[in-house]
């Protein structure tokens, strides 16, 4: 029989009780699963809270589940957090929210083709769509170089793509020297972490701002580890020590899933860990040192297996297309969405105000930046006697990053001033303005109220 049941697995529970082995029921899979037609079956003993064996049967057809409905959802909503993750649906078609900070980092293994590129871009859409290049930062690692690539320009990142593995290494060395000057920080200033001096040491000191989060993703651990196994080991492992209270995160994958790959000393550090479909139950033991994951369906059926759970939780895992992919990179590449009439390449990202990265990393080339938009702009700020980024988005209709550019450049020009304590908003110079508003031909001239 066929049931709706989403989203992709049909769960059940009746029966009366009987005096059966647990482990008979479990050595049964093989047979359930002939029974049943099925593909293959998955039997968790026991059901957690529960006294019932979950037998779990999978759907014929695959129902897809949209990341946009999880962002919608109560669960979403209910968590209070920056570095919210919309990873699925969980086996009784009810949204799973999970939050990186509690992770803190995360660990991502399947066979090709089960869905962990989706995964990724799921991953990174949802952190773009609840963080400006303010609030966060991205290191990418993409040795294929067509998976992360496409990401190029946005302003979160640090710097563009690394698809060079020789690289990776300088990346993670200034990655934990990041670390170590944000504990130096927090000590001079006595916070704590990055929540603690982000909204209670920064409102009362006007020369400081507010911390980023840092979230490092690397989309393939084998070839890294291939390169150099101890140095990659040694800073993966004292950044999951030591890395969270600074607001850095590490997001890991690999599609070969062995020992010499997910070592011991890595896989002790990453508690949160994500299985996708494998080859063999020692792949799955490797991931989540059980069996399980060589049963799953593929196509973003997974095991999500969180630090505060005690065993894993099946998920059908979010699923982003690459048209909405394109469509979030566009906006934050240019603040507008580009027409197919006109599709001109976007202006290139400035880059983002940070700590210089290590010398074996290229830093993104400074642009020189001068706005069509910035006469409309000064006619803006005169008229509220005020700047600020969202007056500017909200006046001009346009996007964050294009708003934040043309401040930048007003306030590198004496125009407006620094950002006031415990605001967004700029005193403005108007001499200064209405001086480069007759540069531009336009003449101000003060409303009249009659």
């Amino acid at each position: 029989t066929q049931f709706g049941v989403e989203p992709l697995f049909v769960t059940n529970s009746r029966g009366k009780q009987t005096r059966v082995k647990v482990s008979k029921i479990a050595s049964l899979a093989d047979d359930l699963a002939l029974a049943l037609a099925a593909k293959t079956i998955r039997i968790q003993t026991p059901i957690p809270k529960k006294g019932l064996v979950g037998i779990e049967v999978p759907n014929q057809e695959i129902s897809l589940v949209a990341l946009r409905d999880i962002i919608e959802s109560e669960a979403w909503e209910r968590m209070d957090s920056r570095l919210r993750l919309g990873l699925g649906q969980d086996v009784s078609g009810q949204p799973f929210v999970a939050d990186l900070r509690a992770m803190p980092h995360l660990l991502i293994a399947g066979a090709t083709g089960s869905g962990k590129s989706v995964c990724i871009n799921a991953i990174l859409a949802a952190l773009l769509l609840q963080n400006t290049p303010d609030d966060l930062k991205l290191l990418l690692v993409d040795p294929k170089r067509v998976e992360l690539t496409p990401f190029n320009g946005i302003p979160h990142l640090l710097a563009p793509v690394v698809v060079d593995m020789e690289r990776v290494t300088g990346v993670l060395g200034w990655v934990l020297r990041e670390m170590d000057g944000r504990y130096r920080r927090f000590a001079s200033v006595g916070a704590r972490d990055i929540e603690d001096f982000n909204e209670r040491v920064v409102p009362q000191r006007a020369d400081l701002k507010r911390m980023p989060y840092i979230v490092v993703i690397v989309d393939e651990l084998a070839d890294l580890m291939m390169l150099a196994p101890a140095e990659t080991e040694r800073s993966l492992c004292r950044l999951a020590q030591m890395a969270r209270a600074t607001g850095i995160h590490l997001i890991i994958a690999t599609q070969r899933p062995s020992v010499d790959v997910v070592t011991g000393l890595i896989k002790a550090n990453f508690p949160a860990r994500i299985a996708f479909a494998v080859a063999s139950s020692v792949d799955s033991r490797v991931i989540l040192d059980m069996p399980g994951a060589e049963r799953l369906l593929g196509r973003g059926d997974m095991l999500f297996m969180s630090p505060d759970a005690p065993d894993p939780i099946r998920l059908q895992g979010s699923f982003v297309s690459d048209e909405e992919l394109r469509r979030l990179i566009r906006y934050w590449k240019g603040g507008r969405e580009l027409t197919i009439e006109t599709s001109a390449p976007p202006p290139t990202a400035a880059q983002p105000v940070q700590l210089p990265l290590d010398e074996s990393l290229a830093p993104q080339p400074t642009v020189e930046f001068e706005d069509d938009l910035l006469p409309n702009a000064l006619e803006v700020i005169l008229a509220e006697n005020r700047a600020s980024i969202s007056l500017l988005q909200r006046r001009l209709r346009i996007g964050y990053t294009r708003s934040a550019r043309i401040i930048d450049l007003l306030e590198e020009k004496g125009i407006v001033g620094p950002p006031q304590s415990g605001g967004q908003t700029r005193e403005v110079n108007r001499a200064a303005a209405e001086a480069l508003l007759r540069e531009a031909g336009r003449e101000w001239s003060t409303p009249s109220i009659n």
